[in-house]
């Protein structure tokens, strides 16, 4: 197997610059096939609460003790968000076709911000209205479970879910320049690993530096299937 240096790869690659061509012109209409019909798009939509102090005979007043309860509790409000109490509450409230609690928690992202008692309830749908639905109803029975499991009203609704138009996984240039790349790529590859493997002998500037040797006459290339044609006329 010979080695190549990078203007013998260079030039390799332009001989069969219509490969490269091809292949990339085929995974680029893949990608855009994807993109544009295959793909499935799916909307988001976020609801945003945050946790406040207590209220009681001295809400207007935070101690520690307000602090330190809300941190101890920001955890433990996250991973209720998507608790069977809460999600099944919400699919009989909204009363979604075909919607399992499974595929609904499946949907549901919670995240939290740091340094604060923000938590962010996402939802993603193939439905963009339904997306914003969902989030808000979540945010609305979590409440309420909250409010009965430790009688106090600490959570607020700061942002109610909007209906997104703009699909989230759908990016058709993001696909299509990655495809793009790929291409160019892989077809690099795979013509200097073809000619890698290639043994036959091309010129005699291949012979030349193979055998280190110079070539001091060449036959030319003669065909008796020609000449046998023509006597025959």
């Amino acid at each position: 197997m010979e080695e190549l240096d990078l203007k013998e790869i260079f030039w390799i690659i332009w001989d069969k610059k219509k490969i490269v061509l091809a292949i990339t012109a085929i995974l680029v209409l893949i990608a855009a096939i994807y993109s544009f019909i295959l793909q499935t798009p799916k909307y988001k939509s976020t609801t945003t609460v945050v946790l406040t102090m207590s209220e009681g005979e001295n809400a207007t007043a935070v101690t520690t003790t307000d602090v330190t309860l809300n941190q101890k509790l920001l955890g433990t409000y996250v991973d209720i968000v998507k608790r069977d109490m809460v999600i099944d509450k919400v699919i009989e409230n909204l009363q979604i076709a075909n919607l399992t609690s499974s595929q609904l928690k499946s949907d549901v992202t919670v995240s939290t911000k740091e340094d604060t008692y923000i938590i962010d309830i996402t939802v993603s749908n193939e439905n963009s209205e339904y997306a914003a639905r969902i989030a808000n109803e979540i945010g609305k029975v979590f409440s309420e479970e909250v409010s009965k499991m430790y009688k106090m009203n600490n959570i607020y609704i700061l942002d109610s879910a909007k209906v997104n138009s703009t699909p989230y996984n759908v990016k058709p240039a993001k696909y299509i320049g990655i495809a793009f790349i790929a291409g160019i790529f892989i077809s690099c590859a795979v013509i200097v690993i073809m000619n890698l493997f290639d043994t036959t002998v091309k010129s005699a500037d291949e012979i030349e530096k193979a055998l280190k040797v110079p070539v001091i006459a060449q036959l030319a290339f003669y065909d008796d299937t020609i000449k046998k044609g023509v006597n025959k006329r």
